[in-house]
C-alpha cells in the first residue's frame, strides 16, 4: 500500500458522540515511523473544543484531547491503537500525559519510544498494549521539580542502534522554563528499557548563555567529558556561535541570537542534521536566517545542507522546519511550502521540486513526517488525513519522477479507500483495530 487512511477508533467516536459534520473537532498528524518489515506507526492528536460556555454534565459530551498511536500492518490495515493523554470516560487515569512536540522512535528491541518536550520518554510494547517504562518531565515554566527523571525530548535511532537525542535545559539566557538546547548520542549497544537509561554524550549546544543556571539544573545521564552538562561544561563553540561565524551574521538583528532548534535527524551513525532557525517575530519572518547544520559525533560542524535561499525557500512560511534523513543511504529531505528538497551526505542539494510547478503543487497540502528504513518518504495530507508513501529511487536525480508518479496515483487510491471506509468530513473511522487505553 502506498496510501494509508489515518484512522480513529470508531468506539472512541461513539463514546464521545462525536459528529464528524460538526466544526468542534480536529485531528492533527504529528509523526510516523516504520519497521524494516513494513509495519507503520502513526502518531495523531484528536481534540474536541466547544468553548468556555460548555458546562454539560455528561462526560461523553465534554471537551477532550487525546493522543493516539495506530499500528498498520504491511497490508495497510490498522491492527492496534493506543489511546492516551487523558482518561477515557469510565476508565482509569492515563499513564502518559498529553504533551507538545511528541515524536516516535522504534528501538532495536521493537519497543516504541514516545518522546515529548521538554524531556519525557515513555516506552510502549510493539503491540501498543502496555507501557513498559517511563521517564517523565512535566511541562511547565518553573524550574525542574524534585523527583523528575527525564530522558529526551526526541530520539532517532541510527543503523548501529545509537540513540540521537535532543534534551532540554533550564536557565538559558533570560528565558523561562526548559528549552531544547543539547544534541547528544548514546554509544552503540547502550539499550534503553525498563531499569536501563543509557548515558548520553553531548556533542552540540545550541545556546551557551547559561549564567542563570543553578546547581540543580543538570541531569546525570547527559554528560560532557566526565561530568554532567551544566553551566560551562558543554561543547564549544555553541551552534549559535558557529553558525553566526559561518554565515557572517554575528551581531546581526536577524542572525542566530535567540535561535531555536528542532528534532535532529541521523544521516548515519556518526553524522547528523540539526535544524536551527533564527528568532521569530510577530511580523513576517520570511527571509530570516535558518540552517540545517551538519554535525558529526565528535561535535564538529561540517557546514550545512546547501542550495537554499533564505527567502525563496524559507521554512518560516508555515513554520515547516522538519528535516528527515535516511541513515542507510546517507541522504536528507525537507518539505516546506515552497518545495521538496533532497541532499546527499556532503550537504549538496541533489533535487528540488518547486511547488510553483504544476506537477508538485499538491505538495503544499502535505507535511513530511519521516523516511522509512526501506527508503520511503512518509507524507501526511493535512486536511484529508491520509499517509502517502513515496519510494525514493537510488539515484536522487530520479526523485522528481517518483514524486510526480506518487501524487498522480494519490487520487486513485484515495477513491478506493473512500469506498472502503466511507469517511465523513475526512474522518476515517475504524472498527477492526484493537483499542488500548494506556
Amino acid at each position: 500500500m502506498t496510501l494509508l487512511p489515518i484512522t480513529v477508533p470508531a468506539s472512541l467516536l461513539d463514546t464521545h458522540h462525536l459528529d464528524p459534520d460538526a466544526a468542534d473537532w480536529g485531528l492533527r498528524v504529528d509523526h510516523a515511523v516504520a519497521t524494516t518489515a513494513g509495519d507503520t506507526y502513526v502518531l495523531t492528536g484528536l481534540r474536541r473544543y466547544r468553548g468556555y460556555d460548555d458546562d454539560t454534565a455528561d462526560p461523553a459530551e465534554r471537551d477532550f484531547g487525546y493522543q493516539l498511536i495506530t499500528r498498520y500492518g504491511s497490508d495497510g490495515k490498522p491492527t492496534a491503537t493506543a489511546v492516551f493523554g487523558q482518561a477515557v470516560p469510565g476508565g482509569g487515569p492515563s499513564a502518559i500525559p498529553e504533551a507538545e512536540g511528541t515524536t516516535l522512535a522504534l528501538l532495536p528491541d521493537g519497543a516504541v519510544a514516545v518522546s515529548s518536550k521538554p524531556g519525557s520518554t515513555h516506552l510502549l510494547s510493539p503491540e501498543l498494549d502496555a507501557v513498559l517504562a517511563s521517564w517523565p518531565m512535566p511541562w511547565g515554566w518553573e524550574r525542574q521539580r524534585p523527583g523528575e527523571d527525564p530522558f529526551a525530548a526526541s530520539i532517532a535511532v541510527t543503523p548501529a542502534g545509537r540513540l540521537l537525542c535532543a534534551t532540554s535545559e533550564y536557565g538559558l539566557s533570560n528565558w523561562a522554563g526548559a528549552h531544547l538546547n543539547i544534541v547528544a548520542v548514546s554509544e552503540p549497544g547502550a539499550a534503553l528499557g525498563p531499569g536501563r537509561k543509557p548515558a548520553l554524550r553531548a556533542i552540540a549546544t545550541l545556546d551557551a548563555r547559561t549564567d542563570g543556571q543553578s546547581d540543580a539544573d543538570w541531569y546525570a545521564h547527559v554528560r560532557y567529558g566526565e561530568e554532567p552538562v551544566v553551566r560551562g561544561n558543554r561543547p564549544s563553540p555553541s551552534l549559535t556561535e558557529a553558525l553566526s561565524e559561518l554565515t557572517g551574521t554575528s551581531g546581526s538583528l536577524y542572525g542566530y541570537l535567540d535561535s531555536r532548534m528542532t528534532r535532529p535527524a541521523a544521516l548515519g551513525d556518526d553524522l547528523f542534521v540539526v535544524p536551527v532557525f533564527g528568532k521569530t517575530y510577530r511580523s513576517s519572518n520570511r527571509g530570516q536566517e535558518f540552517s540545517f547544520a551538519l554535525v558529526d559525533d565528535r561535535g564538529a560542524l561540517h557546514g550545512r545542507l546547501g542550495g537554499l535561499h533564505l527567502r525563496d525557500d524559507s521554512p518560516f512560511t508555515g513554520f515547516d522546519f522538519t528535516v528527515v534523513a535516511d541513515p542507510y543511504r546517507a541522504r536528507a529531505f525537507h518539505l516546506n511550502r515552497y518545495g521538496l528538497y533532497a541532499w546527499s551526505a556532503d550537504g549538496a542539494l541533489r533535487a528540488r521540486m518547486s511547488t510553483a510547478e504544476k506537477p508538485f503543487k499538491p505538495l503544499v497540502h502535505f507535511a513530511l513526517l519521516e523516511c522509512t528504513p526501506a527508503g520511503e518518504l512518509l507524507l501526511a495530507h493535512r486536511k484529508q488525513h491520509l499517509l502517502l508513501r513515496v519510494p525514493v529511487p537510488q539515484d536522487l536525480d530520479d526523485l522528481a519522477t517518483a514524486v510526480e508518479d506518487a501524487l498522480k496515483g494519490y487520487g486513485r487510491e484515495r477513491t478506493a479507500l473512500k469506498k472502503q471506509y466511507g469517511p465523513v468530513n475526512w474522518l476515517w473511522a475504524d472498527s477492526a483495530a484493537t483499542v488500548n487505553a494506556l
